[in-house]
């Protein structure tokens, strides 16, 4: 008989053996209740050991959260590796699908970040170069340390105060679709183009600057239409069309301020003169 269910219970006497055995006398059957609840004793495997809290993001306990003033919460900012920073970067140059499906739902601020700074970087080395050529034929020339922090200004400033108050505008007219965070990756992937651009705008040739940085400003304006167009869209038809003509028309007048500021060759005869009224170095 199988005693898979049962429970044997056996009655000992007070001088401690087992008297008689009678099984109809001594020995009660009770029902088992072993199968009732298998796992009300039991640990889940792995729980309270070997896991992390929040690495699946489903824990609340407190050490997952992430507050401002610590470097974890910013750390998400920047989860990316150097082979999907480079993946999109050429995503954002040669851009074959939506570029929020390339991010797969990860912004990143860390190809902005460093895409802004190398364009800040070559805007001031490729701006001397310029600055250089015009002043040929002087004796003594000076870097103009003005041009790198105007380029850190205009840079940083574009791509950190754009994004910022597009998003807001989206949130004001009810689009539920605005992220902060992927409107600047946005406008930072964007500024890639600026680094070819500025490597070959410093020739003495205006036409041919002109012609770069036209280029520029195409390219990266397709790049801001595609992929804001989607998210723009969720707001009325013609508060998504202001918006798109105010994204180009500030983006448009970024790629001027370029111009202007670092690829602006002036004549000869412009060139400082000095005190006898003779150019400077003449």
């Amino acid at each position: 008989m199988s005693r898979g269910n049962y429970d044997v219970v056996v009655d000992v006497d007070d001088e401690g053996d087992l008297g008689h055995t009678d099984l109809q006398e001594d020995l009660e059957f009770h029902s088992s209740n072993f199968e009732d609840g298998p796992s009300r004793h039991k640990i889940p495997a792995d729980e309270g050991r070997g896991s992390a809290p929040g690495l699946n993001g489903s824990s609340s306990s407190p050490s997952s959260k992430r507050f401002l003033w610590t470097l974890s919460f910013y750390a998400q900012f920047f989860d990316v590796d150097t082979t999907e920073v480079l993946r999109r970067c050429y995503a954002a140059i040669f851009p074959r699908a939506n570029f929020l499906d390339v991010m797969e739902g990860n912004p990143d601020l860390y190809g902005p970040f460093w895409i802004a700074t190398t364009v800040i970087v070559i805007l001031f080395l490729t701006g001397t170069i310029s600055l250089y050529l015009q002043r040929t034929g002087q004796k003594h020339f000076e870097y103009d340390f003005a041009l790198l922090s105007g380029a850190a200004g205009l840079i940083y400033g574009y791509t950190g105060i754009i994004p910022i108050a597009l998003w807001g505008l989206l949130k004001w007219f009810g689009s539920e679709s605005a992220n902060l965070l992927e409107c600047w990756a946005l406008y930072g992937y964007a500024n890639i183009i600026w680094i070819p651009v500025a490597l070959i705008s410093w020739s003495p040739l205006t036409i041919m600057n002109i012609l770069f940085v036209a280029v520029g400003f195409v390219i990266s304006s397709l790049f801001l239409f595609r992929n804001l167009y989607p998210v723009l869209s969720a707001t009325d038809v013609k508060t998504s069309k202001i918006l798109l003509i105010a994204v180009i028309a500030l983006h448009a007048g970024l790629a001027i301020a370029i111009k202007m500021l670092f690829f602006t060759h002036k004549d000869a005869s412009e060139a400082p003169k000095s005190g006898d009224g003779t150019p400077a170095g003449g």
